[in-house]
């Protein structure tokens, strides 16, 4: 070790050449992070939304199967319930008839079961019984009941906000569903909501940043066309106290 440095400034120097350092990685850090998203700072996260989609959607299994994080179980639901729909819509069965059949198949499997044992000189074995647990229609009734309230809430927020962004949105969207609603019945609604939702939010959470964008840009006109109306339009009708004082 050279006389003129002491070993009080090696080790400064060691110091501040390591929080130099620490320095740079965390400002670089900042940059890449500002340039991987460059796109989210622009827009406006449809809904207002500044949580991730698996925790809108309720961050259990149901948002794992929305989302496909179980590629096996999503596409046998989304397939099972294209089966339901294909043979009640295009084959014509009727529910209660398969419901008829299902209950007689059943009783003759028991009916079997509880008389085979004569027949082949056999002990009796117990039968087995179906039953439906009580707590399952409390939790049923329970878990409708909330999500119904959930939604009637949301919707009232909307209309009691003043957003007109999220106001068009909506009414945009209730008017689609009626529309559709009108062109089939109330089973293929079912399905295509169905459909929808094991669909739309993959979709969206793959391709966020564009999906807002293209909403932000949406939005921003029709805001532009409605302040023109109401220059040119509305602004122009007579108010309530107008009318008032003709009526007086």
């Amino acid at each position: 070790m050279p006389e003129n440095i002491s070993p009080e400034n090696l080790l400064n120097n060691i110091m501040e050449s390591f929080s130099d350092s620490v320095q740079k990685q965390n400002s670089g850090s900042f940059l890449e992070e500002e340039v991987s998203n460059p796109v989210a700072s622009k827009f406006n996260r449809l809904f207002g939304r500044q949580e991730p989609m698996h925790k809108v959607l309720g961050g259990g299994k149901s948002a794992d199967v929305l989302l496909w994080r179980n590629k096996k179980i999503s596409g046998s639901v989304l397939a099972g319930a294209t089966a339901t729909w294909v043979m009640f819509e295009w084959l014509n069965y009727n529910f209660l008839s398969l419901a008829c059949f299902a209950v007689a198949l059943g009783m003759l499997a028991q009916f079997l079961w509880s008389n085979a044992s004569g027949f082949l000189n056999r002990s009796p074995s117990e039968v087995p019984r179906i039953q439906v647990p009580d707590e399952w229609f409390a939790d049923i009734g329970r878990i409708v009941g909330k999500e119904v309230n959930r939604v009637l809430m949301y919707l009232q927020n909307i209309a009691c906000s003043g957003n007109l962004k999220q106001f068009a949105l909506v009414v945009s969207g209730l008017v689609a569903a009626a529309m559709i609603g009108s062109w089939c019945n109330f089973l293929t609604v079912i399905y295509i909501g169905f459909v929808a939702a094991h669909t739309l939010p993959v979709l969206y959470e793959k391709y966020d940043d564009q999906i807002d964008g293209f909403v932000e840009n949406l939005s921003n006109q029709m805001t532009h066309h409605y302040k023109k109306v109401d220059a040119r339009v509305l602004s122009k009708l007579p108010s309530r106290r107008h009318w008032g004082k003709k009526h007086e």
